[in-house]
């Protein structure tokens, strides 16, 4: 079984409900999806027969291995099992588990691929989150909050906060030179920025971006301080945008960047309760095995 995202493949040999082995590849939409699909399956077929191999996430998006398409939220893990799309390859059964769709009061659509999986991970994983009402962040390329209602995903937002971060942290003039004017890093931790952009962040964003290169030119601030700004920033706003204050916000995902958002949450008088992304992606595929993670 595997998540197949836009940059990378997991692919999981299960044994016994254990995790026996694991091969990573490229992702989804980097070339020849079913070539490298069946050139990793066929390493493991030379160590003995393979069953039916399940996939999440970008395998499912046009152009990848196989359209998969969405199931309609409200969505349960049933209705999300039950929409798989079957191909074959290099001999072996293969199921693409669909991704989510959605759209709010006003008609504005959301889709989502993969995080779905971990959602209903987090779920089997911890069964208490599937009584009652639940908001579940997933922080990553593009940050999803679903709100789960008795184990159903009824709807969910996007914002596409690591997108942006990486263009503005990495792609844009904002961060400066890697040296100072006077030819030296600069000072300020990535933490020390990440602080004061939580301090500015309900701010207009176009304007508060500026002081990621202005600091550096006139106070000093090095390049790591800026980019922690322009996290802070995103992360933050992102936060006051979606979150009522004072409210418990489960974060499924990567515990750096959980971390992150603990920081923005705790800001608003919010909590959190984490749990680790591949934990919850595996427990969601391992659902799709008829097996338990």
């Amino acid at each position: 079984m595997g998540d197949w995202g836009t940059t990378r493949l997991r692919l999981y040999r299960l044994e016994g409900g254990n995790v026996a082995a694991r091969l990573d590849g490229p992702g989804a939409l980097q070339g020849d999806a079913r070539g490298a699909l069946a050139e990793r399956l066929e390493l493991w077929k030379a160590e003995g027969a393979l069953d039916e191999v399940v996939l999440c996430g970008m395998a499912g998006a046009p152009g990848a291995l196989v359209a998969a398409g969405y199931a309609a939220c409200p969505a349960d893990a049933a209705k999300w099992l039950s929409s798989r799309t079957r191909l074959e390859v290099s001999g072996i059964p293969v199921s693409v588990l669909p991704g989510l769709s959605c759209k709010d009061s006003e008609g504005v659509p959301e889709v989502m691929r993969g995080e779905e999986a971990q959602v209903f991970g987090a779920l089997a994983l911890h069964p208490e989150l599937a009584l009652g009402e639940h908001l579940v962040a997933l922080p990553g390329t593009h940050c999803k909050w679903v709100s789960v209602v008795n184990g159903t995903i009824a709807g969910f937002r996007t914002h596409p906060t690591g997108e942006l971060y990486a263009l503005l942290a990495g792609q844009s003039t904002l961060t400066g030179p890697d040296t100072l004017p006077d030819g030296t890093l600069g000072e300020g931790s990535f933490d020390d920025g990440f602080a004061r952009g939580l301090d500015r962040c309900e701010e207009p964003l176009t304007t508060a971006l500026f002081e990621a290169r202005a600091a550096r030119m006139l106070d000093g601030r090095s390049k790591d301080w800026s980019r922690g700004y322009i996290s802070g920033l995103l992360i933050g706003g992102e936060v006051a945008a979606q979150v009522p204050n004072g409210i418990s916000v489960v974060l499924i995902g990567d515990p750096a960047l959980c971390g992150l958002y603990d920081r923005a949450l705790a800001v608003r008088g919010c909590t959190s309760r984490k749990i680790d992304g591949d934990a919850a992606v595996l427990a969601g595929l391992a659902l799709a095995k008829g097996q338990k993670a």
